[in-house]
């Protein structure tokens, strides 16, 4: 895996793997997300799925984390692939941006891919490039990931990751099991 500075500014990571590009949102991306985030196939296990306007709102708070702590969220796109100026070849993003659970301050791990890209073992090679990083570049705190219990193909994805059953409660309105590294 490759981490280095990206295109996009002096504190803005890139990572490379062996078959995606990992890198910062921008302004562009947003149709890609929007799609990607309000798509009813991809919130199969969410009971609240986000809509258009829920969806800017997230997309506006994930470039605000960006500006303020220099990493979060990243677009997803396949390695070898033409770069698109309006963001038309993101896959999917993931990623770790701040979050408060139970009192305590840690590194939210999301995943999300179109459903063109399932399959493939994209969401496990995202999320441990991002977990890596995570780890390496900001130790102290702990890295969490929360799943709906009904969600199998993201509970496998978490088990490859190794991390570790944590808590089980209700979260964003699923019974969910929280897991960190």
């Amino acid at each position: 895996m490759f981490v280095g500075p990206g295109r996009y500014g002096r504190d803005v990571t890139e990572i490379v793997t062996e078959r995606l590009v990992l890198r910062h949102f921008v302004e562009t991306d947003q149709q890609a997300v929007v799609e990607i985030q309000s798509d009813p196939e991809t919130n199969r296990y969410h009971p609240r799925p986000p809509d258009t306007e829920t969806t800017l709102v997230m997309f506006g708070s994930w470039l605000e984390h960006w500006a303020t702590f220099g990493y979060g969220y990243l677009a997803v796109r396949e390695r070898g692939r033409p770069e698109a100026a309006d963001g038309s070849d993101v896959i999917g993003m993931t990623g770790v941006r701040n979050r408060e659970f139970r009192g305590e301050k840690v590194l939210n791990l999301a995943y999300r891919f179109r459903p063109s890209a399932w399959g493939k073992g994209y969401a496990a090679e995202a999320a441990r490039a991002s977990v890596e990083w995570a780890e390496r570049e900001i130790p102290a705190i702990p890295v969490l990931i929360s799943v709906a219990v009904t969600n199998t193909p993201s509970l496998r994805v978490v088990e490859k990751l190794g991390f570790t059953d944590y808590v089980e409660e209700e979260y964003d309105g699923a019974l969910s099991r929280h897991f960190r590294r």
